[in-house]
């Protein structure tokens, strides 16, 4: 297939791009580099530095008839979506909007979006959360994935074009970003390593479902092959609390940083663990990553990384 990959220069989108080459799909990337590094595009993809809302990504869309978009890129700060709703709202759901627009007419059979669990349920009502859990999102960021999600379903409907939307737990492990505000496995692995002052938000007892980037990759490839449209949960469907990744990746890691606890970000939810049976019974996707072995995989990445930039 010939497959758009947006956001395709950052953690997951790259990930997915070099999956999607070793299958033997053609493969564009479109990604501004807000976020991305040009340096994590696989060998094999052809690579537009565009904004998702420029009028060159909708000619691209239009000229190059993908059959195919791997929807990834995002304006993906939860924080920002709070101080500024209407950035968030312009970058996903305008930018999405008006990708689709210009594709939709030029030969586009499928969609695969990356969509939030975290995000978009709330707190649990029980859990795990699996998709017919109440949707109670509470961020600007979780409300625009929940209204790509309907949207996905009008042009579904109106135009046959098929999608899956992947709600993804909290996905980890190498080319994570360690510099931003999400990423908590990315951010203590790289601050570990350099012997730098880590801070656990609040009590650090709030759990979240960490999901090695791996796993993500085998789900957007099911998704890809699914023959069908859908909501899927993409987790593990086991909690992970903030206290036990601190103690893990300290002692995978041999820093010699102290356990310091900040104050709890106002508003953060305390519990997410989503349910995954359905994408196991549809999709035939399970993960295979337990948590360790994905912590080991990444504090090691980042060790190498770190030794590169020091050679």
């Amino acid at each position: 297939m010939k497959i758009l990959v947006t956001g395709g220069a950052g953690f997951i989108g790259s990930h997915v791009s070099e999956a999607l080459i070793a299958k033997g799909h053609e493969v564009h990337v479109l990604d501004d580099l807000s976020g991305g590094r040009q340096s994590n595009i696989p060998d094999g993809a052809t690579f537009h530095k565009l904004d998702i809302r420029s009028e060159q990504a909708a000619e691209l869309c239009r000229s190059q008839r993908f059959e195919a978009i791997v929807h990834h890129a995002a304006q993906m700060d939860v924080r920002r979506s709070v101080a500024d709703p209407a950035f968030d709202a312009d970058v996903n759901i305008i930018g999405f909007l008006l990708l689709i627009e210009a594709a939709r007419d030029s030969g586009l059979k499928k969609i695969v979006f990356a969509s939030t669990g975290g995000a978009i349920y709330g707190e649990p009502d029980y859990a795990p959360q699996d998709e017919q859990h109440p949707i109670r999102p509470v961020s600007p960021y979780g409300i625009a994935k929940l209204a790509t999600e309907k949207y996905l379903y009008f042009y579904q409907a109106t135009y046959g074009i098929e999608y899956v939307a992947l709600r993804y737990g909290n996905v980890f492990g190498p080319r994570q970003n360690p510099y931003g505000e999400a990423g908590v496995v990315a951010i203590f692995a790289e601050r570990m390593l350099r012997n730098e002052p880590v801070f656990v938000n609040g009590s650090g007892e709030q759990t979240r479902d960490y999901v090695f980037v791996d796993d993500v990759v085998r789900a957007n490839l099911a998704a890809l092959a699914h023959e069908g449209s859908g909501v899927f949960n993409v987790g593990t469907g086991k909690e992970t609390d903030v206290n036990y990744l601190f103690r893990r990746i300290k002692e995978l890691t041999g820093s010699s940083t102290r356990e310091e606890h900040a104050d709890a970000k106002p508003g953060e939810q305390l519990r997410s663990v989503l349910g995954c049976d359905k994408a196991a019974r549809i999709l035939g996707w399970e993960p295979t990553v337990e948590v360790d072995h994905g912590l080991k995989l990444t504090v090691d990445w980042f060790a190498r990384r770190i030794e590169a930039i020091k050679a």
